[in-house]
């Protein structure tokens, strides 16, 4: 396996293994590289490659998108591009990398994981996000109400919209910048790790709501709150443990299974019934021949949300309806 230096420690990583996890667009796989897509954008022809082994100067794992509509993500290293494609942060895929990957060569075999000690994450500054309409989410369907009730804004990173990630107190502690052309999307660095986060928990808290559809991405479940249904993401395909149990103690008591119409996704709807059994009640969102619930759209959405009131109006304080005329204004 090629190696890749990881917070300054060289570890044998095997690349094109890490990279055959993910789905590929027009991909064509050589020894050398995989030539592909962009990941990052719409791109109807391959324009994208990434090393598998080293190339003169350039180690594996070296990755460049000539298409890209941001200088920063023209090109860089394996770290980067798969924190991307496992939708955390930075540190969390140096961390995961240096768990699964991080052995010295010798007879030992001695792990050298080379992890910072824990750290106490303090709250994000508010001045990363200037609250503001984004005409971005706009366009994907996304209400001004809801947009505002998440506090979405706009960032010192241009072209981006800055979504914030907050606890179950309202502290901010991370932010997502998703660009307002293509799939781009990072967080900020330092921020606390996505899977120590629920996007909208606070939300949650804040209209004390008892039924929420759980998604991937934020856009899909601010979606789902444009429609007037409380919903919740965990930022990708993975649930850990930690976000199950900020979701057991929160008012949520139904959960409804809403991520994306795909293997993937069907995996991690898997993974938050074998998770939350036993703790909440669980239902699931057919999106039908829809990717997602923001494809499906507001009004697909309001419709599915019927059959979700009877167990407002029955079981629990909080109405639907009541809250659909609250964020639309009327």
């Amino acid at each position: 396996m090629p190696t890749i230096e990881v917070r300054g420690q060289p570890i044998e990583i095997d690349v094109r293994s890490e990279l055959e996890q993910f789905e590929w667009e027009r991909a064509t796989w050589t020894e050398e590289k995989l030539i592909a897509a962009s990941p990052f954008r719409y791109d109807r022809k391959p324009s994208f490659f990434v090393r598998l082994q080293p190339y003169g100067q350039y180690p594996a794992g070296v990755w460049s998108d000539s298409g890209a509509y941001d200088e920063e993500w023209r090109s860089g290293n394996f770290v980067k591009l798969l924190s991307f494609l496992r939708s955390e942060t930075y540190e969390e895929t140096e961390e995961y990398l240096l768990m699964t990957y991080g052995r010295s060569s010798g007879d030992d075999l001695k792990l050298q994981l080379n992890l910072r000690l824990p750290r106490r994450f303090e709250p994000l500054p508010e001045s990363l996000i200037e609250p503001a309409i984004s005409p971005y989410l706009t366009s994907r369907g996304i209400s001004e109400q809801a947009q505002r009730l998440a506090g979405v804004g706009r960032s010192r990173h241009k072209g981006f919209v800055a979504i914030p990630w907050r606890t179950a107190r309202g502290e901010l502690a991370n932010v997502m910048y998703r660009a307002v052309r293509g799939k781009l999307f990072f967080y900020e660095k330092g921020g606390w790790p996505i899977r120590e986060l629920v996007w909208g928990i606070d939300l949650i808290y804040r209209e004390r709501a008892k039924l929420a559809v759980l998604c991937e991405a934020p856009i899909d479940a601010l979606t789902w709150w444009s429609a007037g249904v409380p919903a919740i993401a965990v930022g990708g395909v993975n649930f850990s443990d930690k976000q199950a149990d900020i979701i057991k103690m929160s008012p949520i008591e139904t959960l409804v299974l809403g991520a994306d119409n795909d293997k993937a996704g069907a995996k991690l709807n898997e993974a938050v019934k074998r998770k939350m059994r036993g703790y909440v009640r669980l239902m699931k969102v057919d999106y039908g021949d829809k990717k997602d619930a923001n494809e499906c759209g507001v009004d697909v959405l309001r419709d599915k949300a019927e059959l979700f009131t009877p167990v407002f109006d029955n079981l629990f304080d909080w109405n639907v309806k009541k809250f659909t005329n609250t964020i639309n204004g009327s």
